[in-house]
């Protein structure tokens, strides 16, 4: 599996404007073969804050979300939002398992 997580920092004026693209692509990815999950969450405590949280079954998905019309009608948004920070990274897990507390 590949996770796919991090934080991107915008400008709060577009919270909104981003929080709009953000509900498409996820409404539209979900359905892609091989997503198992794909969430952005607005930081309730930070304006203008929003994490990413992607499970995907393989790289071949992920590529393939690349690809699509509705990343690409994302990534045309993307340069409009006032981004400050955008730390996303990509994780190969290995293993998945209830947390054991």
């Amino acid at each position: 599996m590949i996770v796919i997580a991090g934080r991107i920092v915008l400008d709060p004026a577009n919270q909104e404007k981003a929080a709009a693209a953000a509900r498409e692509i996820m409404v539209e990815t979900a359905k892609e073969p091989g997503c198992i999950s794909y969430t952005f969450s607005a930081d309730l405590s930070d304006a203008g804050t929003f994490r990413i949280f992607e499970e995907w079954e393989t790289q071949d998905a992920l590529d393939a979300h690349f690809k699509t019309l509705h990343m690409a009608k994302f990534q045309s948004v993307v340069p409009t939002l006032g981004i400050v920070e955008m730390k996303v990274k990509r994780y190969e897990v290995s293993k998945v398992g209830p947390l054991g507390v």
